[in-house]
This record gives structure tokens, C-alpha cells and sequence, in this order.
């Protein structure tokens, strides 16, 4: 290269960066360009394809694509160019090599060079665009590769000394983006693993020093200093233990979704907010088809391989202490973050894997069906201190305490309460689209008046809508009064007997059930709709009810299974032939078959309970079936129809899952409110059948009455006369099955260990002859929360 040519590519290096520099400040459209111009313009994506040839000069070979699709503004001020000089316009972009390639492409035809122009023009776009208009190679991105031994020490943060609650989150964050590297997740949930159960076997001998002291102590006051130390602090071992089992719960929680992108070599991090790792709720499975996720399944597995036995037992143990001591609850509010790694533990308590996938070897499902039954037992020994915990901090329910649902024996009625209505009013983004519902009715017709208004509404609407009623001719404002005096009208006309709805139960006049025959009313079924949507509103809105009904409707709001002993409630008569019928031998005795005779307005027709029933006999083998059957017939069949509107409007406004918490002595309770109850009303209005008012078993009965919180009271109430209700002129007004029947108490001569039993036909309490007080009270307190009434199976 001679010395002219080298000064005249200095000369051109210039003009073209001052050509870059000029175009950054304006842009301008270029003019249609002629043959020898497009020629031209696609010689410097020659550049871009042999980066590596450039390596003297990667600056300007980087820089020149956009110059040259850039440079024609310039090309305007100045005369065309040559073939020649178009040539060597290029060179300070391209070695020798490039020069020889130059050459050939500019002997080539026109023709070739135009057809070829729009792909290079086409592909330079393509270029600028993935590159935000730089023209440099993209590069793949590619995840980074993180030790083994630093993906481990991660988890250093949560049991390292203090771990405040920012710490604890900024920490989650960092493993949630580190759980996206390959076989990362796989690494850290084995370190956690690894520190949760060593954390849980140090833990063993500070709950034995704790119960040792605890076992020493007269009260709470007795027991302070180091032992109270050990478990007070967020950096105690316990502490420690509740952290890392979150972290692990966390990893693999079911809003953690892995959001898709068009690099398949990094996955973005899922979003979710930290914050929820604190209210980590149990997922409900709503039918039994319903299975558990893959990663529900995978942290399942985990918990089932951690070896927590003896550290539950040690637990159980302390507050077994605990509960025999007097003004000791504070200790056991130490405890706190020991029991809630016992709940997150057992989350999955009573789910099922899926069927689909052999996840789990017959060792894990032995340990799981241990940790379930170690589980049951733990809530139910500690149901005290776990309900006085739940009340005294109810925001323990939005977290991993809410597994306590599923155990329905374990909370306390005003827990369960408190629980749903934070879940039932949990903020909807639909929620605030809603208005006033605004009724206008007529008070003597305030049933059809409503019906008509609410007709033709959503579900959503009756359920969001705020209620504003007015009476015809009545003035005043609805601040809230209007409102409650409609519903405490409208639950009266509901059961009107021109409407045909429901019919009063054989054990009282105070309880309902579905009438059978509603169906002399043409709009009946719309009609249990609109009582199931008003119903349920009531509930929603916090109002009380004036309206009571059979257990047995109670449990089909509930999607429970009724029981042969409801019926005592609907037909007396046909219950004590079914109690005889299972206490005894019918051999010989009963001809009866597997169908039962109806009669509707004087239409008889046969309807079998099994197919081809009528022709087929109830025998000593089969005669539970035969029970089981009628008692689903008479029961649940014969008012199918009405059931299911009823549940249809019902649930449009409260959901199946939440409302099945209660049973069905609750949903009373839930509906119509608690009763207020005299005790010693109740007391000098009750008879007795071989005992006396001085007899020890009757002393010890009312004094474990009084001793009982107003809900335990209400349940007595409703195990033995079906309802809470207490009519407004006291017990003495008390209604049985032939009118008016005070409160019975009588001997029952079975053996001391069974339980109470009831007739709620006749309000009758039996009562063995227990030997002391606490057992007495132990075992009524055990009938009312099982519900057991009636004779039972022999």
C-alpha cells in the first residue's frame, strides 16, 4: 500500500466518524439510491460477518454498519462515486482479504446485486433491532455456575444468631432467584433438610431441663431466667427450626410459578411477594378425586423423611406441665414457634398423593400415617392451650396454625368463627363494583316483595351489595335498623304455612325441616333458592336469624352424611322401630322389604331403596343396609329437589369449603346467635327420673354446667333438646313432642364408661352413675362435642 493510499484512508476514517457524529444529532431519510449506491450500501455487513478478520481495527468495524446505512444524507452533498471509489471507500473497513472479495462482488451483475440488497438490507434491520439498533453480534446469555459449597452456606442466614424479619425475606428472595440455577433447589432444600433436623435434636435437652423446671414450679412466676432464655429470643434454636422449615415450605409453594421466556437457557425468577411465606395456608382438596401437586408431593416426601417423633412428644409433654400448672400460658406462649414448626410439618396431614406417580415408598407412608396420628393426638390433648393461643392472637389463623380446621374437634366455636369471617370478607377486586341494593317492600307481604326485588340479581350482587330496605308508608332512614327488623320478619314469613316451604319437626314446634310435599306450590323450588341466597346473606352480613332447623338440614348444609338417629326428629315412631330393629334379633319377627310406600295427596306409590327392593327381604345380615337406605330416603331423597336450590342460592353467597368447618350444633349457633341461657331457670325447671335434687351425680351436673363457657352451655342445650332455642317464657315453656316437657335427667344403669345419652323428643338427659365429678364431667363434655344422642349400634 502506497503512502497516497494510506493518507487518503486516514482522510476518509475522518469524514466518516464526523458523518457518525452528525447523524446522532439528526436523522434524515436517505434518497432512492442507484445501482452502483446499493452495491455499495451492502458491502459493510461483509464487516459484521467476519468480525474476527478485524481485529486491528474492532472500533471502526463495529461502528461502520451504521455508517454506511447511514451515510447517504452525505452521499447527497456530494457527486456520485465511481465503482472505484466506492471500492476504496470501504477499505478501512476490510484487511487485504476483504479487499480480493470486494473486487469479485463488484464484477458481478447488477441484477445479482439488487436481488441481493434487500436481503442485506433486511438482515441489517434484523440486526439493529435484536441489538437496540447496535449492529454488534448478540450474545446467548447463560446462567451462572455457583458451587455446591456456596449454595449451601446460603442458608447460613436463617440460623446464624439474629435473623430479623427483613433479613429473613431479603434471604427468601435470594434463594427463590437461586432456585432457578440447575440442580440448585435440589442442593439448598438438602442443606435445610440437613439443619432441620440437627436443629430438632439439639432442641431435645432443652425441653427436658424446661419440663424439669416446669414439673418443680408452683406457678408461672416460678419459672424464669436462662431455661426461659433458651426459647425466647429469635436467635433460639426454635426459632432457628420454624425459619428453616418455611424457607423449605416456601421453595415449593404452589403460587411459585416459573414464568417462560424465549431464552431457554435462563428462567426468569418467579414472582411472589415474601411476605406470604407468613400465611402459608394448607390447601383444602374439595372432593376426593382431588390430588396434590408434583411439588406439594415433593415437600410432603421431605417432611415425611424428617425424624421429628421424639421432639413432638417432649413438646406434648411441657405443655402437659403446663396445663396442670396455674398462670402458666405464658410459658407455653414461649413455646410458640416449636408448635407452629409442628404445623408446617404436618401440613399436608390427611391429603393424598397422586396416584399418578410413585413418589412415595411404603417407609414414608408408615411415617405419615404416624406424624397424622401424632398430629390428632397432639391438638387434642392441647386443645386448651392451642384455642387460648388462636383467641389471644387470631392472626395465628391466617398462617400455619389454620391447619387446626381440618381437626374439627380442636377449635373452639369463636375461633372457628373468627377464622371465617376473616376468610369470607378477604378484600375481592370485584367486591368494590358493587352498590346499594335498594328494597322497597310491603310488611305484610315482605317474603314475596323480596323475592321479586332479588330475583334478578347475581349471586355477587346479593353477596356484595349493601342492603338498604324501606317499608311501604313507613318513614325512616335505613342506618341499619330497617335492615335488621327485615330480616327478623322475613325469616318468620319464610316458614308460612301458605307457602308450603317447611313443616315444624316431630320432636318440637320450634325446628324445621323441607317440606316433602312443597311441590303444591308452583314456585316452591325458586322459592328454597331465594331462602338459601337470604340465608347466607344474613351470615355474610353478621345478621341473627329467629330461625332454627332439623340437624339433619343443618348437615346437608354442611355436605355431611345423616345419621338413622335424625330421624327421631321428623317421624318418632319410625325411629323407635328402627332402634328396636338394631337392637334385636328380627328373624322371623319383621316382614319387610328394601322399598318404602308414599303417599302424596292420596297417591300411593312403592319406591325402592335398592334396585329391584321390593322384592327382596330384610334380614338379621342385611338389616343396617336396610337402615342406612331409609334413612337416606326419608332424609335426603324424598326432598332432593329442595335441597339442592336451597344449597344453590346458599352457596352463591357462602362457600361449601368454608362454611363445612362447623358442625352442625355450630351452624345453629352461627345462624341464629348464642342463647342467653338462666341457669338457675334451667335448673328449677328440670325433672328427675331415679335420681334426686340432692343425689351426687345430679350436684356435680349442674355444677359442671356452671362451669361451662356460654358455647359448651348452648351445645348441652342442643344434645338434649335438639335446638339452643329457649323460649321467651323461660324453661318452663320448654317444647317437646306432645307440647309443653320440662328438662329430664335420669339414670342410665349401663356400666360408668359410657356416655351420656339423649332423647330430644322428650328433652331427657341419661346419666350413669359416675363416680366423681371429673369423670362426669369429662364424659358430658365428651357427648356434646361428639353429638352422640340415641341408642347407638349394640
Amino acid at each position: 500500500m502506497t503512502t497516497q493510499q494510506q493518507t487518503t484512508i486516514q482522510q476518509q476514517t475522518t469524514t466518516q466518524q464526523t458523518s457518525i457524529t452528525q447523524q446522532q444529532q439528526t436523522t434524515i431519510l436517505p434518497p432512492p439510491q442507484t445501482s452502483t449506491q446499493q452495491q455499495t450500501a451492502t458491502q459493510p455487513q461483509q464487516s459484521t460477518t467476519q468480525p474476527q478478520q478485524s481485529t486491528t481495527q474492532p472500533q471502526q468495524s463495529t461502528t461502520q454498519p451504521q455508517q454506511s446505512t447511514t451515510q447517504p444524507p452525505q452521499s447527497t452533498t456530494q457527486p456520485p462515486q465511481t465503482s472505484t471509489q466506492q471500492q476504496s471507500t470501504t477499505q478501512p473497513q476490510q484487511l487485504t482479504t476483504q479487499q480480493q472479495t470486494s473486487t469479485q462482488q463488484t464484477s458481478q451483475p447488477n441484477t445479482e446485486n439488487e436481488s441481493g440488497q434487500a436481503q442485506s438490507q433486511e438482515n441489517t434491520t434484523n440486526n439493529q433491532q435484536d441489538n437496540g439498533g447496535n449492529s454488534k453480534p448478540s450474545e446467548v446469555m447463560k446462567p451462572p455456575v455457583i458451587p455446591e459449597y456456596c449454595l449451601r452456606l446460603v442458608v447460613n442466614v436463617l440460623t446464624a444468631g439474629e435473623c430479623t424479619s427483613n433479613t429473613f425475606k431479603y434471604t427468601l428472595s435470594v434463594i427463590q432467584h437461586l432456585s432457578t440455577l440447575k440442580g440448585a433447589k435440589d442442593v439448598i432444600t438438602s442443606e435445610l433438610v440437613d439443619r432441620a433436623q440437627s436443629l430438632g435434636n439439639d432442641i431435645l435437652d432443652d425441653l427436658d431441663e424446661l419440663d424439669r423446671i416446669l414439673s418443680k414450679a408452683d406457678s408461672g412466676v416460678d419459672v424464669q431466667g436462662v431455661t426461659l432464655a433458651k426459647f425466647s429470643p429469635s436467635s433460639s434454636k426454635q426459632a432457628k427450626l420454624l425459619r428453616v422449615l418455611k424457607t423449605n415450605d416456601y421453595m415449593y409453594s404452589r403460587k411459585q410459578q416459573s414464568s417462560s421466556t424465549s431464552n431457554p437457557q435462563v428462567s426468569l425468577a418467579p414472582t411472589v411477594d415474601p411476605d406470604e411465606v407468613d400465611s402459608s395456608v394448607p390447601r383444602t382438596l374439595d372432593n376426593k378425586n382431588d390430588k396434590l401437586t408434583e411439588d406439594e408431593e415433593k415437600v410432603m416426601k421431605i417432611y415425611d423423611s424428617l425424624n421429628f417423633s421424639e421432639l413432638w412428644k417432649k413438646l406434648g409433654g411441657c405443655l402437659t406441665t403446663i396445663q396442670e400448672k396455674s398462670d402458666m400460658i405464658h410459658v407455653a406462649t414461649v413455646l410458640l414457634p416449636l408448635i407452629e414448626s409442628l404445623m408446617v410439618v404436618c401440613k399436608y396431614v390427611g391429603m393424598t398423593p397422586s396416584t399418578t406417580q410413585n413418589v412415595t415408598s411404603s417407609i414414608s407412608s408408615e411415617n405419615r400415617e404416624s406424624k397424622e396420628e401424632l398430629f390428632f393426638t397432639f391438638t387434642e390433648d392441647h386443645r386448651k392451650i392451642l384455642n387460648t393461643m388462636v383467641r389471644n392472637n387470631p392472626s395465628l389463623m391466617s398462617g400455619s396454625f389454620s391447619l387446626l380446621v381440618h381437626n374439627p374437634k380442636i377449635l373452639e366455636f369463636d375461633n372457628k368463627r373468627n377464622y371465617f369471617n376473616q376468610q369470607l370478607h378477604k378484600r375481592s377486586p370485584v367486591r368494590d363494583h358493587y352498590g346499594t341494593l335498594q328494597l322497597n317492600v310491603r310488611r305484610q307481604y315482605v317474603f314475596e316483595d323480596s323475592f321479586q326485588n332479588l330475583q334478578r340479581r347475581t349471586g355477587d350482587e346479593i353477596k356484595y351489595g349493601k342492603l338498604s330496605v324501606r317499608f311501604y308508608e313507613e318513614e325512616g332512614v335505613d342506618a341499619g335498623g330497617v335492615t335488621r327488623e327485615w330480616f327478623q320478619v322475613l325469616a318468620r314469613q319464610m316458614f308460612n304455612e301458605d307457602y308450603a316451604l317447611f313443616k315444624t319437626s316431630a320432636a318440637d314446634r320450634l325446628t324445621y325441616q323441607p317440606n316433602r310435599a312443597s311441590g303444591a306450590n308452583p314456585e316452591h323450588l325458586l322459592f328454597f333458592k331465594f331462602v338459601g341466597r337470604v340465608i347466607g346473606k344474613a351470615i355474610y352480613d353478621g345478621r341473627l336469624l329467629d330461625a332454627y332447623f332439623t340437624r339433619s338440614f343443618y348437615k346437608h348444609i354442611l355436605g355431611k352424611a345423616v345419621d338413622y338417629r335424625d330421624v327421631e326428629a321428623i317421624d318418632l315412631g319410625y325411629y323407635n322401630s328402627l332402634v328396636w330393629m338394631l337392637n334385636n334379633d328380627i328373624t322371623h319377627v319383621m316382614d319387610l322389604t328394601f322399598s318404602v310406600e308414599t303417599d302424596d295427596f292420596g297417591q300411593k306409590k312403592i319406591i325402592d331403596l335398592k334396585s329391584n327392593g321390593r322384592n327382596i327381604l330384610v334380614t338379621e345380615e342385611n338389616k343396617r343396609e336396610y337402615v342406612t337406605l331409609v334413612t337416606e330416603q326419608k332424609l335426603t331423597l324424598a326432598i332432593k329437589d329442595q335441597i339442592e336450590h336451597f344449597l344453590a342460592g346458599f352457596h352463591e353467597v357462602i362457600p361449601a369449603h368454608l362454611i363445612s368447618i362447623f358442625n352442625e350444633q355450630e351452624l345453629e349457633l352461627l345462624i341464629s346467635g348464642m342463647p342467653d341461657i338462666d341457669i338457675d331457670d334451667w335448673k328449677n325447671n328440670t325433672e328427675y327420673q331415679n335420681y334426686t335434687a340432692s343425689s351426687p351425680q345430679i350436684q356435680w351436673f349442674w355444677r359442671v354446667v356452671r362451669s361451662f363457657s356460654q358455647e359448651e352451655r348452648a351445645k348441652l342445650l342442643q344434645f338434649v333438646t335438639g335446638t339452643s332455642k329457649v323460649p321467651l317464657e323461660g324453661f318452663s315453656a320448654l317444647q317437646g313432642v306432645h307440647g309443653v316437657q320440662k328438662f329430664q335427667i335420669h339414670k342410665d344403669f349401663a356400666k360408668p364408661d359410657r356416655l351420656p345419652s339423649a332423647h330430644t323428643c322428650f328433652n331427657q338427659l341419661d346419666i350413669p352413675e359416675y363416680e366423681d365429678y371429673e369423670q362426669l364431667r369429662k364424659q358430658l363434655l365428651l357427648a356434646i362435642s361428639e353429638g352422640t344422642t340415641g341408642f347407638g349400634f349394640q
